[in-house]
């Protein structure tokens, strides 16, 4: 198969660096001002790793050459003093973005890939078949030059690489194989098991070469992160039997959610959903029952949200008084949850195993009422189960949608979703718990 990393771009060291202390060295993609929930977890995590004693530097895309979907430059205030060094890249994902939508950044995938044209089915296959792992690989020799020179200079102990995109990892199998730091490899989502993949053509040359890819990571790094355990861990595990895995969800920060005060409307029920909404996502169901309540809904969205969804939304449900406010800055976005009376998810098709995202988190942490559309024996159906007025439901479950809606409309200005030890879940608590398994490491 040849080498799976990229030896020929920087030349290997024959003898290992030997660099110990309690600086930690971050490669990610996505930071701000990069917005969404995914460049989240790991700016929280360095902030209070830095407020904890640790010294986080952070390799990342220069954003003037980085394929972001959606952009938040409030978050750079969380990150001001985080030592951060940007690179160039190069990398196919704007083209394919210009030839599925004419803009280089309106089509840059998110959730889902698009196949009703034959434009868009070409597309997809050349993603599946060429971008392997990712579109964003033509940023890791960048990436392995910048890490290299701060793993000389510096004194690093340890290494993380967090993706999507999963190619991040790439870098960190090579640069573990140059310098002696425990590296720890960050699955914000899965890799080869994420839902999309099946979509896009992929030939069984490029399935296995995928895997190929995951497999080595997975069996090079020194611990696995993940977001959710349970059926995840078990497929990795089967592919690095020998590996520390560790499940680290997203989480909310205390400091921001109690500056924003909760202020709702009495006059009309309030249904709020904030994140990405696609075809993917089973939200029909709901929408139906909300439009048949005596009461008058409002239903806010906001997030990166394709036009035709929200338009197909206003004509097939006009008594829904909807109001589309586009993608929106982390904060406003909290203070939207706040003014709701119940808050709206839905997991993607064939990824009710796979992720408990930092969205769910943040909705138990507004104690507003929660309905989630999934698995409710998943990871997450478990996990939002534990709140008093939360609840995850299959799609097909109309009378139980009914019922739970019924119940939060009728006692829309008093109730409260209580969730027990919530404290366990804030991003410094997390942070807390991630340095105790890096250092057990």
């Amino acid at each position: 198969m040849g080498k799976l990393v990229l030896p020929y771009l920087y030349g290997r060291q024959k003898n290992k660096v030997k660099i110990p202390t309690q600086k930690i060295l971050i490669i990610s993609y996505y930071w701000p001002p990069a917005g969404g929930s995914g460049v989240q977890r790991w700016m929280y995590f360095a902030k209070y790793l830095k407020q904890l004693g640790w010294d986080p530097i952070v390799i990342t895309v220069d954003e003037g050459k980085a394929s972001y979907a959606v952009w938040d430059k409030s978050l750079l205030e969380e990150v001001e003093d985080i030592h951060i060094i940007k690179t160039t890249t190069r990398e196919p994902l704007r083209w394919y973005s210009l030839l599925t939508t004419g803009s280089s950044q309106k089509g840059i995938p998110q959730g889902e890939v698009k196949r009703k044209s034959a434009l868009g089915k070409f597309a997809a296959f050349v993603r599946g078949n060429f971008f392997i792992p990712d579109a964003r690989k033509g940023w890791i020799p960048f990436a392995i030059k910048a890490a290299q020179k701060v793993l000389k200079e510096e004194t690093i102990s340890y290494l993380v690489t967090t993706g999507p995109p999963h190619s991040t990892h790439l870098a960190g199998l090579q640069l573990k194989e140059q310098f002696d730091v425990k590296w720890w490899v960050d699955f914000r989502d899965p890799w080869t098991d994420i839902f999309y993949n099946s979509e896009m053509y992929r030939s069984k040359n490029a399935i296995q070469k995928d895997l190929a890819l995951e497999k080595k990571v997975l069996q090079a790094a020194d611990g696995v992160l993940t977001t959710v355990g349970g059926a995840l861990h078990d497929k990795l595990r089967v592919r690095a039997p020998r590996q520390k895995f560790i499940s680290i969800p997203n989480g909310y920060d205390t400091k921001l959610f109690q500056e924003i005060k909760r202020i709702i409307t009495k006059k009309v029920f309030h249904v709020v959903y904030t994140g990405l909404l696609t075809q993917n996502q089973d939200y029909e169901s709901v929408l139906r029952i909300l439009s048949n309540l005596k009461a008058p809904v409002r239903l806010s969205l906001a997030g990166n949200i394709n036009q035709e969804i929200v338009e197909g939304i206003r004509l097939k449900y006009p008594k829904i008084e909807l109001i589309f406010h586009g993608y929106i800055p982390h904060r406003e976005a909290i203070q939207l949850m706040k003014s709701a009376h119940l808050l709206l998810n839905f997991i993607f098709e064939g990824a009710h195993t796979q992720m408990i995202s930092g969205k769910i988190l943040e909705y138990i942490a507004t104690e507003v009422p929660v309905l989630s559309i999934g698995d409710p024996n998943s990871e997450a159906g478990k996990f939002i189960a534990q709140g008093s007025a939360a609840k995850m439901l299959e799609a097909q479950d109309n009378q139980g949608i009914l019922e739970f809606i019924e119940q939060v409309a009728s006692q829309k200005d008093h109730l409260q979703n209580s969730f027990p030890n919530i404290e366990r879940w804030s991003r410094e608590g997390l942070t807390k718990r991630l340095v105790e398994e890096i250092m057990n490491g």
